[in-house]
């Protein structure tokens, strides 16, 4: 290990002691399974792996299981579910997909929004979730993005009774290129609390010109759901160079942020979607063109994004290793943020 790597480990203790022991001890660190998909495993094979690696929750989508929503095998499903509880491992949140009608995004072969909803409703309650994540598209919506808010919450709302008496709670997800936090947090004052939840990146807000730890004052409270990954952020001639990371690897005080997350939250796993940019993405803050799709963005939340860029250093992740496939590097990755996590958790380096 490196002398940075163990600097990296030992200061991780010492935002996760600020939090009571037995607050530590309670929460669970969960896997996004898309995050390693490109290891083609069975939905079994899956929860194999995440036992072996200490995880303790574990969150499927439609893909993962390998099923077809509108003609899922409950049967089948229900073993799985019954197979990750013999391993010690839950499954309280499920990740799905776009629900608005008028995203780029929107899979229209495979029904309306509705009916997809209501056939995600019903996986989730066999796998025993109380979560679905949900997005409303990508960068291809920022420049109608209230426009596409608007049908969401016309969907949502029409949809309220059901589901409400679903008990299960959807999760819109901070997606890259789609929200900033101020607008998600407005769609789910609109909608309704009761039934629109958030599904809470700190990975995604970098994309969007956006301080994550602002993101997490502003969407936490309405957080049942969190995809987690660290991201490295710094300046550049060009602007701000963005790229994610191994956990503990980036420059934007992950470990204080998952501090105030766990206390916000502390029934929510901490789950993380690990991902590890190939290179950087540059975001152009000083040509004019970049702020056509943020006109209402506050200065003072500007100010936030750049103070974060000239504090933070690059920290491109290290070659894959010759010979090794995709789906065992993101397997060796994710094996590495779980364990940084689980050191943070355990208080062995900092949340503050």
């Amino acid at each position: 290990m490196s002398l940075s790597r163990r600097s990296l480990l030992a200061g991780a203790g010492a935002a996760a002691a600020a939090l009571p022991a037995a607050q530590r001890a309670a929460v669970k660190i969960g896997v996004e399974l898309g995050c390693i998909s490109a290891a083609k495993m069975t939905p079994y094979q899956y929860l194999d792996y995440l036992a072996g690696i200490g995880v303790q929750v574990a969150q499927f989508s439609a893909a993962t299981l390998g099923v077809n929503p509108a003609s899922a095998d409950e049967a089948a499903v229900k073993k799985v579910r019954d197979y990750a509880t013999k391993l010690g491992i839950s499954t309280p949140a499920i990740s799905g997909g776009s629900i608005c009608p008028t995203s780029s995004r929107f899979q229209a072969k495979l029904g309306t929004p509705e009916q997809q909803i209501t056939e995600g409703l019903k996986l989730a309650r066999i796998l025993g979730a109380t979560a679905m994540r949900v997005v409303v598209g990508g960068a291809g919506e920022r420049a109608q993005i209230e426009a596409h808010m608007a049908s969401t919450a016309r969907v949502l709302k029409g949809m309220r009774s059901q589901i409400r008496d679903s008990g299960v709670k959807l999760a819109m997800e901070n997606h890259g290129g789609d929200f900033q936090a101020r607008e998600l947090k407005a769609l789910v004052e609109d909608v309704g609390s009761d039934i629109l939840g958030v599904c809470l990146d700190p990975g995604n807000p970098l994309w969007m010109l956006e301080d994550p730890h602002l993101t997490l004052e502003l969407l936490g409270p309405f957080a049942v759901n969190s995809h987690v990954r660290d991201t490295a952020i710094w300046r550049v001639p060009e602007g701000v160079a963005v790229q994610w990371v191994n956990m503990g690897e980036g420059s934007v005080d992950i470990d204080g942020w998952i501090g105030k997350f766990v206390r916000m939250q502390p029934g929510v796993p901490i789950t993380l979607e690990n991902i590890v940019s190939a290179k950087p993405r540059v975001i152009r803050v000083f040509d004019q063109a970049t702020f056509k799709e943020f006109p209402k963005m506050p200065a003072s939340d500007l100010s936030r994004f750049l103070a974060l860029a000239e504090r933070g250093k690059p920290a491109p992740p290290a070659a894959p290793a010759p010979g090794k496939s995709r789906g065992q590097q993101l397997c060796d990755d994710l094996a590495v943020s779980v364990r940084y996590t689980q050191k943070l958790l355990a208080g062995g380096g900092s949340t503050g």
